[in-house]
């Protein structure tokens, strides 16, 4: 099961788990929703130094992550605390192997924001919602899908379409050097297709439905909501480095309907929402090795002024 999930995650939600010595931090809290299960259903809150704080955050891991990953992986929680942004890291009714942008994902993710708002009575202030990887496709699908829209929303190189996705791993299959079956990407398929329930040939419709973006949907249902809403999509198309390491061209990277989504959004008229493209950024840590599609393209200071920004 490792060995799938690595591969998978390669592709679009790629993490990485690692250990590191503990360096000084915010104050943080683990709550649990149902206090008999820690596996899944619970947040870690970072505070802020001091009060009044200035807003509050919704930072999505990516698939596999952990809150703990995440904190390793970026600085971007205790950059948030250290400017007043109370900040809160969700894992949802699946742990760590969340959709995201399912049906029971995004209930999970509303349970744990009323929470939040509920034991700390937040009202009157900012809220934000953000992710990495199917963390970023989970935030832009809330923010599409709820009642009170957050104040901006930003996805660092999310995999929005499930369709791409699904039709690319196949591709991938037919593809394959050695022309045995691959067990990784037969797990792609098959998880999609799960929740899905098919292809996109036999089920395009719940494709479109679940999808924070569909290329092949002329009518624009998910985006026409946030047409009014700040969105920044980080990506860093290092389309050589992917063939070099992956054997995977452009049309396997999520940079290609990042740049799509943010187009028709453009059209639609919201002149709020930007593509963010970055050049040899992407290093994950701690071994610093080379991976566009990581946390670290985005330049947190640069990101939290830009949202502190937003009305």
């Amino acid at each position: 099961m490792t060995r799938l999930l690595i591969t998978f995650l390669t592709f679009s939600f790629f993490v990485i788990s690692c250990n590191a010595q503990k360096t000084t931090n915010p104050k943080t809290e683990k709550v649990y929703l149902v206090k008999t299960d820690t596996t899944k259903n619970c947040y870690t809150i970072i505070y802020p130094p001091k009060l009044p704080w200035t807003g509050y955050l919704f930072l999505i891991p990516g698939f596999g992550q952990t809150a703990e990953d995440v904190l390793l992986q970026t600085d971007l929680p205790n950059k948030l605390s250290q400017n007043g942004i109370l900040t809160i890291i969700p894992t949802l009714q699946d742990g760590v192997l969340s959709f995201g942008i399912d049906s029971l994902s995004q209930q999970s993710f509303n349970n744990i924001i009323l929470d939040v708002k509920k034991k700390h009575k937040l009202t009157n202030l900012k809220y934000y919602v953000g992710g990495f990887s199917i963390g970023g496709s989970t935030a832009i699908k809330f923010a599409e899908i709820a009642t009170i829209k957050p104040n901006a929303i930003f996805a660092i190189d999310p995999p929005l379409d499930l369709e791409r996705f699904y039709n690319t791993a196949e591709r991938e299959i037919r593809l394959s050097v050695n022309k045995s079956p691959d067990e990784e990407r037969v797990y792609m398929i098959e998880r999609i297709g799960k929740e899905m329930g098919g292809s996109p040939k036999v089920a395009l419709k719940n494709y479109y439905k679940t999808s924070p973006y569909s290329f092949s949907d002329t009518a624009q249902t998910a985006i026409k909501n946030i047409i009014k809403l700040p969105l920044r999509i980080y990506t860093e198309p290092d389309v050589d480095w992917w063939l070099k390491e992956f054997a995977t061209d452009f049309t396997g990277m999520n940079a290609s309907e990042c740049s799509a989504m943010i187009n028709e959004l453009n059209r639609l008229g919201n002149t709020k929402a930007e593509l963010i493209l970055t050049q040899n950024k992407g290093y994950r840590k701690l071994d610093n090795s080379r991976h566009p599609h990581s946390w670290s393209i985005v330049e947190n200071n640069e990101l939290i002024e830009w949202l502190l920004k937003q009305e």
